[in-house]
């Protein structure tokens, strides 16, 4: 099976800096096959016969081991992230504003529940399934509503990608 393995919080900043040539050396050693990795926020492709939460564990494992430090990761496969690409509700022409932030498991409904009452314009929010889709008004950095937001308010890890680094990943994990 080929996975989509995002790391949460990658920085090049030193408390969060995971070189990906380091990264890919030490998957390999550790018997994941063809891992390859796309820019230097925490993409990585790789083929294992694994599960999904044994992968998580190792990667996070190898993370913390040998480049020394802890992160969370979350993992999807090929037909997971066609899925979400898929249910984007927003118009490819707006591609550039578009992000999509994947859920280590679904929210709880009282914190969904209490995520809706709050305004987002002009920036677009939707939450479907393990995935919150946002459509900037102007740029992700520009609003409060980032990764770190949404897992305050939703009580639930999760990771960013925008819909270029989004599209690439199907592509890797085809």
């Amino acid at each position: 099976m080929t996975y989509a393995i995002l790391l949460r919080g990658v920085m090049p900043t030193p408390g969060n800096k995971v070189p990906m040539a380091d990264l890919r050396s030490a998957l390999i050693k550790a018997g994941l096959l063809d891992v390859r990795t796309h820019i230097q926020s925490g993409n990585v492709v790789a083929k294992t016969p694994l599960d999904r939460v044994s992968l998580q564990v190792l990667v996070q494992d190898v993370i913390e081991r040998d480049i020394g430090v802890k992160i969370k990761v979350l993992v999807r496969t090929h037909y997971e992230l066609e899925d979400i690409m898929a249910g984007n509700p927003f118009p490819a022409t707006a591609a550039s504003r578009i992000y999509f932030s994947m859920l280590a498991s679904p929210p709880e409904k009282s914190f969904l529940e209490e995520f809706f009452l709050l305004n987002f314009s002009p920036d677009e929010v939707k939450v479907i399934g393990s995935t919150i889709y946002t459509m900037y008004a102007t740029r992700y950095s520009d609003s409060k509503y980032n990764n770190n937001f949404f897992e305050r308010k939703l009580k639930v890890v999760c990771t960013t990608r925008n819909f270029n680094t989004m599209s690439r990943l199907v592509e890797m994990t085809a």
